[in-house]
């Protein structure tokens, strides 16, 4: 193949090289081959390029959302444990102020008998 390219580059610009054919078309078609496929070639690795960066611009962002979901999750747990507390405070709220009722009327009746 490489030997066939070479003896038709080298045959560019005469009529009647070796087999008595006009070589400038067939060498034109070849050289417009090999720069079409150098281009072809060169937008592919661009292309590629391209695809790899935003790939990993992807990753970043897919990551990042990834953190702050985990944060949020964890921002909602602190929060539930916030409420739990805080109904176990008003549970005792109630008790104490159930307590202080009864001891009110305790104290009344006792003023009361007296």
């Amino acid at each position: 193949m490489l030997s066939e390219l070479s003896r038709i580059l080298e045959c560019f610009n005469y009529i009647d090289c070796t087999n008595k054919v006009d070589l400038t078309n067939t060498a034109a078609t070849i050289i417009g081959i090999i720069i079409g496929s150098v281009i072809g070639a060169i937008i592919s690795w661009w292309i590629y390029n391209r695809q790899e960066k935003t790939a990993v611009k992807e990753q970043e962002i897919l990551d990042h959302i990834v953190n702050l979901e985990e944060k949020h999750e964890n921002i909602l747990e602190k929060h539930e444990l916030v409420l739990e507390k805080i109904q176990i405070v008003e549970q005792n709220h109630e008790e104490m102020l159930n307590n202080i009722l009864t001891l009110g009327k305790k104290i009344d009746s006792l003023l009361e008998n007296r």
